[in-house]
């Protein structure tokens, strides 16, 4: 990810982060059942050897009986960590754990940190040499060049299995799709450009090779160092990579160089590229500053003096971003699933024609929704796909495999690719892409919401959070002092804007004992009821400040139950006209995301009650990118037991029939035939789900809230939520014993529903 990204966050939340729960980023799961003595016996003694022997017989069958197919060993020394230079092989750990997680996330590749403590190139060359059964793959990361030249250049000669240094092709490939399209938009041919690439390290000289691969003219590519233009007859500071690249040319500084130039690729250090620089270009110039944390120089620098340049830089906050996240997972995926023994040059075009073409698609409209702040439309403003677009996953991973078939490195070619990209897209629950974009778009419109816990050390942790991240303003309710001490104590006491409202001392006091006057006057209260409640009542207050407008939304929950804190901001807020409220609890584990309803509000709902809970939660399944199969459930299958327990959910299923809606949905129904579509289809063929369940309507709130509790403890995946649906106000309501980041989470939810439609 760009370094700018991380400026969403804290060194302390980083740590936090890394420190928490168990260690780190990874861990070890088994993909085979390992409960009985049998399971044992079959996974290890005596049931292993038979793998062991059939591999011996015929080493390729290890990519049937052993992981090493999904396998990619992440490998550095430490040498070129990042942006922070030679920290060494222990303190590059986590970088490498971070790729490994990048790997599964985007492309559930497995991925295995091995981080080698040695600066000789030969023992870091025999040492990953000689781990090659294990993996499907090498990725190379942060090591020195020109030290990474060579060891990439030698390991992919000694092994039958892709090596690949991101930080040298990855950027290379990102760089290209930008270039392609830049060429496209401004009537250039690629094999005309003069082009400069500044900075000879592994990701300059990368792009250099990559460019010259693709039509560009070696003789048109300049290459600058921290000592001028890499030039024929030049001495100093040169390496056999350089000297591939020196041209004759009287131009021997970065300013000789671009002037007259079409295209200038930085790869060097903030402020190298100057205004006058820029000025001195071709017309319609393509400028890629792509030093990080900082560029060469700033797109508001370029536009000031060129309204004609196109331009990309390595940030998230600009448009055109060059995001090694695009590539390296998803190149790695195609490789890995023909099982080529190297990842060639055909191969690296062919991803980075892959990314150019997608950018040239219409925008899916959730990623277009994410990204409001910009327009996803082709042009100077998007000529690179963005990190979240779902249909990376089948695109560049399709394309690699394709080349690699073409250029004969693949073993296993792939027979049906409509299957094969089925698979694709399978392999990926859509959930956290569709996370992403939601929160994307609330950073491009960024919201005020109330933190009603403000004294509470996890609420303040949260809201700085969520400022930090960019989604919005947080206000904190509580007494200005306490949460002064409580910030003074996690280490922060310097944030003196943070927005701080003491309930009984508000200036809007007044209004919002009105406002609540007016609402429960009938109900029994006076008005020193309401003004007692507003003063006392931190949820009470923040709910006042979202009905007043003062806010756009609020969340809270830490310090009291739901059914309290329900019960104090339903004073203020009332349902939306027509629909119901009620909690869903979204599961999410590697490959499968269910939605559980209702967790939270209706003990017992009736039939009309489940079905207008099962429309919204099928709706909310909807805007998480799932296509919603929803099973009404009940502790028996239809009819099967006549008891008038299940009479609600029976007659839920005719609600829906009468009412067409748009999604699928059966019931009733127990819970392992939903979610089991083999013993669905064998023992109820009739059933109208085409595949497993993904909304489970539940039949009262005892099941339900039992069922989502259970799974948050003991399935080992992500519960979000309870998520409040129905309030005609945007409010959320966490458990109490929710982390930092589920309060972010689920402020960022709220606020993303204060969002306009």
């Amino acid at each position: 990810m760009a370094d700018s990204d991380t400026k969403r966050v804290t060194d302390e939340e980083a740590l936090l982060l890394h420190a928490s729960g168990r260690p780190g980023k990874l861990e070890i799961t088994a993909t085979k059942p390992l409960t009985t003595q049998r399971d044992l016996s079959l996974a290890y003694s005596p049931g292993v050897a038979a793998p062991c022997l059939r591999i011996h017989e015929d080493p390729s069958t290890a990519y049937d009986y052993t992981a090493k197919g999904n396998l990619v060993a992440v490998v550095s020394n430490g040498t070129a960590v990042l942006g922070l230079g030679d920290l060494g092989a222990l303190a590059a750990k986590p970088v490498m754990e971070g790729k490994a997680v990048l790997f599964k996330r985007f492309a559930d590749v497995d991925g295995v940190d091995l981080c080698v403590d040695t600066r000789d190139v030969d023992a870091l060359v025999n040492c990953v040499r000689y781990l090659g059964p294990s993996f499907g793959g090498i990725n190379l990361e942060d090591i020195k060049a020109p030290d990474c030249f060579i060891i990439e250049e030698r390991l992919r000669g000694m092994m039958d299995i892709p090596v690949f240094h991101d930080d040298q092709h990855g950027t290379a490939i990102i760089a290209a799709a930008g270039l392609i399209n830049a060429c496209d938009i401004t009537g250039r041919a690629i094999g005309d450009v003069k082009l400069v690439v500044n900075g000879a390290g592994a990701a300059g000289i990368a792009c250099a090779e990559l460019f010259a691969v693709m039509g560009v003219k070696r003789e048109n590519i300049v290459l600058c160092d921290t000592k001028g233009v890499v030039y024929r007859g030049r001495t100093e500071g040169m390496n056999q990579w350089k000297s591939a690249f020196a041209v004759e040319t009287d131009a021997r500084t970065l300013a000789d160089a671009v002037a007259g130039s079409d295209v200038f690729i930085g790869l060097s250090a903030k402020g190298a590229m100057t205004p006058a620089m820029v000025k001195s270009m071709a017309a319609k110039p393509i400028i890629f500053a792509l030093a990080n944390p900082d560029p060469e120089i700033t797109p508001e620098e370029v536009r000031a003096v060129r309204s004609d340049a196109i331009i990309a830089t390595g940030r998230s906050d600009y448009p055109n971003q060059v995001n090694n996240v695009l590539g390296f997972p998803y190149i790695f995926r195609g490789a890995l699933d023909v099982r080529a023994t190297t990842i060639n040059e055909t191969m690296k075009v062919a991803a980075a024609k892959a990314l150019a073409a997608l950018a040239r698609e219409d925008v899916p409209d959730e990623v277009d929704a994410a990204y409001s702040g910009r327009r996803l439309r082709y042009g100077p403003e998007y000529i690179i796909p963005v990190p979240f677009d779902p249909r990376l996953i089948v695109t560049v991973p399709t394309a690699v495999a394709q080349a690699a078939m073409e250029s004969g490195v693949a073993r296993k070619p792939i027979v049906d690719l409509a299957g094969y990209k089925h698979n694709l897209r399978m392999r990926l629950d859509p959930t956290a892409d569709s996370l992403e974009l939601i929160l994307e778009k609330v950073r491009a419109k960024p919201r005020r919401v109330v933190f009603a816990e403000g004294e509470e050390e996890r609420t303040i942790r949260a809201a700085l959070a969520f400022r930090n991240a960019g989604f919005g303003t947080p206000v904190l309710i509580g007494r200005e002092e306490v949460v002064r001490e409580r910030l003074a104590a996690i280490g922060q006491p310097g944030v003196g804007d943070l927005e701080i409202h003491n309930a009984r001392l508000s200036d809007a006091n007044r209004r919002y004992t009105d406002h609540l006057y007016r609402r429960q006057q009938r109900r029994g209260a006076l008005h020193r009821d309401c003004q007692r409640m507003v003063n006392q009542d931190r949820n009470v207050f923040a709910a006042c400040m979202v009905a007043q407008g003062d806010a756009h939304a609020m969340v809270t929950g830490l310090t009291r139950s739901f059914p309290v804190a329900f019960e104090e901001v339903s004073r203020v807020i009332d349902p939306k006209v027509g629909e119901r409220v009620f909690g869903l609890n979204v599961f999410v584990t590697r490959h499968r995301t269910v939605f559980i309803a209702d967790t939270t509000v209706h003990v017992r709902p009736d039939a009309e009650t489940l079905a207008d809970i099962a429309v919204l939660s099928a709706a909310k399944a909807r805007q998480m990118g799932h296509e919603p199969r929803v099973a009404l459930l009940s502790f028996s299958n239809f009819g099967q037991n006549q008891h008038s327990v299940g009479n609600a959910t029976r007659e839920a299923v005719g609600v829906l029939d009468s009412r067409r809606v748009d999604f699928e949905y059966d019931g009733e129904m127990s819970a392992d035939v939903a979610l089991d579509p083999a013993l669905m289809k064998r023992v109820y063929p009739f059933c109208r789900l085409s595949g497993p369940a993904n909304v489970l309507i539940m039949p009262g709130l005892h099941s339900a809230n039992i069922s989502a509790k259970l799974l948050s403890k003991m399935a080992g995946g992500q519960m979000i939520g309870p998520l409040l649906i129905g309030l005609d106000k945007p409010v959320q309501i966490v458990p109490m014993g929710a982390s930092v980041n589920d309060i972010v989470t689920l402020a960022a939810l709220a606020a993303h529903d204060s969002l306009p439609w």
